[in-house]
């Protein structure tokens, strides 16, 4: 069944740290939905029990929905509770080792109910997050997708869907403009999708299988929603809210595993997406706020699109945009974002992050073609692209880059496009972590900022051919964004990094 999003889950995924440095990013004011397929007995079970014990949380908290029937009370005459259905709680919402504990309210569907006369109806719900830890029928991909994607491009609302347990990836963790989402250390299917080869899983959580790695990202999605709608991006904007904003901070606050792979088509790794969730970094990124575009420019369509030699520079180094590209029959458009890339340490080196979402509107069956490119600015040599021509994602992830100015661009191509408008959201990330290493009398003091998060400690004495690293399993501490970890010192040399799992 899979057990609770534990203290250590918690901790891999940044709720820990979140709840360490903000204040009240809970899910407080966020209503969500929990669609659930049916059990076997009669009545069918898909109802989440408010008073077990991974759940504890009020009746009044939850609206039972199936056809023909609502209930506000448990137990009710339609349905019965779920072990499944208490379980992705527990992860989603559950007190006290769910991911967003404090959410408004909860729809607990019926998945039958749920698909046919909400999303196929297109009937509007309050809910702005959906947890699906459910899968359907691979053959009936397109029409999954169609209606979800319509929906959420209507209606705003985020579906969170697990990708199945093995082989390929199931709707509706298909479509477009949801987030379909893998089991991490766990059984997880793959992509890329079956239909025309979009790389599917987006991102990855740790659980046994994707039933319960699902809830974390929806819980993850809720904060987010929560902290745009409240101004933690930005006052005065509901576009951190978007859910092409949050599924970019999302993505792009991911740790990539060691094995992370993908090339310019394909954005994502077929296995992990994106890589590992971690709210933390994406609510970091979310907090160093909204930054347009420096310039834009029109070249014919497919023409070379070099940087352009203009002067101006986002101000910081990680944050977001959100923003309406156009292109016409005979032009495409780049928009280009230049960033001055440097500490001030010599040769140091920078990882560079950057994840570009639009939707797949609303009655459309195609998507507009969307890139996303990084140039050097001083000598506009190409560094690197994501150009994939079937995802509505584009990714770049670059660990050791140089020092200097470097232009992102969004290129939106124009000729037979299925709109002449998108609006995309960007998310973007540059950063450079130093260990530092100090005596403090009989001890060693190691401490490294907390953004990014994702990293571990580990030592060796011998910095020979062959060298094994060992992790220092000491939990650190947190003070003025800072980690600090103690250690005893040792009468033998030591030597300590950072890594990234």
């Amino acid at each position: 069944m899979g057990l609770p999003a534990h203290a250590s889950y918690l901790d891999t995924i940044g709720v820990t740290l979140l709840q360490t440095v903000t204040t009240n990013l809970n899910g407080a004011d966020i209503q969500v939905a929990q669609p659930e397929a049916l059990g076997t007995n009669t009545p069918p079970e898909f109802e989440v029990n408010p008073a077990n014990s991974s759940v504890q949380k009020p009746v009044a908290l939850f609206t039972y929905i199936d056809t023909n029937n609502s209930a506000s009370v448990f137990p009710n005459s339609f349905g019965t509770e779920s072990p499944h259905a208490d379980t992705v709680a527990s992860y989603f919402y559950g007190s006290p080792g769910g991911v967003a504990t404090n959410v408004a309210h909860v729809d607990n569907y019926d998945a039958n109910y749920f698909i046919v006369y909400i999303v196929d109806a297109q009937t509007a719900i309050p809910a702005s997050v959906v947890n699906q830890s459910f899968i359907g029928a691979i053959s009936s991909q397109s029409a999954y997708d169609q209606i979800y994607d319509w929906y959420a491009a209507q209606y705003n609302t985020l579906f969170v869907s697990g990708v199945g347990n093995g082989g390929p990836v199931n709707p509706p963790a298909t479509c477009y403009n949801g987030i379909g989402v893998g089991a991490y250390s766990g059984s997880s299917s793959y992509g890329p999708t079956l239909d025309n080869g979009r790389a599917k899983p987006d991102i990855v959580a740790p659980a046994s299988a994707t039933s319960y790695s699902t809830p974390q990202v929806a819980g993850a999605a809720v904060l987010l929603i929560q902290a745009g709608l409240r101004g933690d991006g930005g006052s005065g904007t509901n576009s951190a809210a978007d859910i092409r904003t949050v599924k970019a901070l999302l993505l792009n606050g991911a740790v990539k595993p060691d094995d992370w792979t993908n090339h310019p088509p394909s954005p994502l790794d077929t296995r992990y997406g994106a890589g590992v969730l971690n709210v933390f970094n994406s609510y970091e990124q979310l907090e160093g706020g909204q930054h347009g575009y420096i310039v834009s420019t029109t070249v014919s369509t497919n023409s070379p699109h070099p940087p352009t030699g203009a002067s101006g520079t986002i101000s910081a180094l990680s944050g977001w945009d959100f923003n309406t590209i156009s292109s016409s029959a005979t032009s495409d458009q780049v928009y280009h974002y230049y960033f001055d890339v440097t500490n001030g340490v010599s040769g140091a080196d920078f990882t560079a992050t950057a994840t570009l979402v639009w939707n797949r509107q609303q009655n459309k069956t195609g998507i507009n073609n969307l890139d996303l490119f990084l140039y050097d600015a001083e000598s506009s040599n190409l560094v690197a692209a994501s150009t994939s021509m079937v995802d509505n994602v584009e990714h770049i992830w670059l660990p050791q880059l140089p020092q200097g100015r470097y232009d992102f661009q969004v290129l939106k191509h124009g000729g037979n496009t299925v709109n002449n408008n998108e609006t995309y959201a960007l998310a973007f990330e540059f950063f450079s972590t130093a260990l530092n290493v100090a005596q403090a009398d009989t001890n060693v003091v190691l401490t490294w900022p907390i953004y990014p998060d994702g990293f571990v400690v580990e030592a060796t004495t011998n910095l020979a051919p062959s060298v094994v690293w060992t992790g220092v399993n000491v939990t650190p501490t947190v003070t003025n964004g800072q980690n600090q970890v103690t250690l005893d010192a040792t009468s033998t040399s030591q030597f300590f990094r950072l890594r990234r799992p």
